[in-house]
């Protein structure tokens, strides 16, 4: 029966349900990078080019269904978790999809090629970080049930041993981050200054997107806590 009590609707609709598809979407936006970065070692600009419209859109849309969350998260009182706490985790995987957008955007504009002796590395150093932010939404998967048995019990079990292993990814993605920065280091005089530069600065913000993930899950070990 549909109502239209804005105090029925607002329990009818679960406040949850929402920030797990928003972070769906923002891991859909950020696993691009992969065929995006593939596109970019086989200096396929055009295909590079397709896959970058294809984050745009997606992060438009995640961007999109972050402002309709805020917009109808109820009131603390409503809930059973602070609703600022709440509203820093959505912001913490909003970054997921910003940071995707932004990699491939300075890429695409400045063409910017990978040197042979990194990109294997590289690509690892991509799928570590995907594994990492796929690892934040198998973790926010869980909200509904961590509400429903009152953040007790196995399923609280079973959320910390997924965070101790989405720690464990962010750490692995830090490690190929300065193994990734360690080579480019030993070939950058080879490089021009600025491209070396750019580089340095992709690099970081590819950590960034796994650091994003790793957040999501302190902010979700929160709630736990609380």
């Amino acid at each position: 029966m549909v109502t239209n009590n804005p105090i029925l609707q607002m329990f009818a609709r679960s406040p949850f349900k929402p920030m797990q598809e928003h972070i769906a979407k923002a891991q859909a936006c950020a696993v691009q990078l992969l065929p995006f970065f593939e596109a970019v070692i086989a200096d396929d600009w055009e295909e590079a080019s397709k896959i970058q419209h294809k984050i745009a859109v997606l992060e438009g849309e995640a961007d999109a269904m972050k402002k309709d969350v805020r917009q109808h998260l109820p009131n603390s009182i409503f809930l059973p978790v602070p609703r600022t706490d709440l509203l820093e985790l959505l912001r913490m995987q909003d970054k997921i999809a910003n940071n995707a957008k932004d990699i491939c955007g300075i890429m695409l504009g400045r063409k910017m090629p990978i040197p042979v002796e990194i990109q294997t590395l590289m690509l690892d150093f991509v799928q570590s970080a995907l594994a990492t932010s796929e690892q934040a939404l198998q973790s926010m998967n869980e909200l509904d049930e961590l509400v429903s048995s009152g953040f007790r019990g196995r399923e609280v079990e079973v959320v910390e041993r997924m965070l101790i292993e989405l720690d464990e990814l962010e750490h692995n993605n830090d490690e190929l981050g300065r193994q990734v920065r360690s080579q480019l280091f030993v070939i950058e005089k080879q490089l021009h200054p600025i491209d070396a530069m750019f580089l340095y600065q992709i690099i970081g913000w590819i950590g960034d997107l796994a650091d994003r993930a790793q957040q999501v899950g302190s902010r979700l070990q929160l709630l736990l806590a609380r």
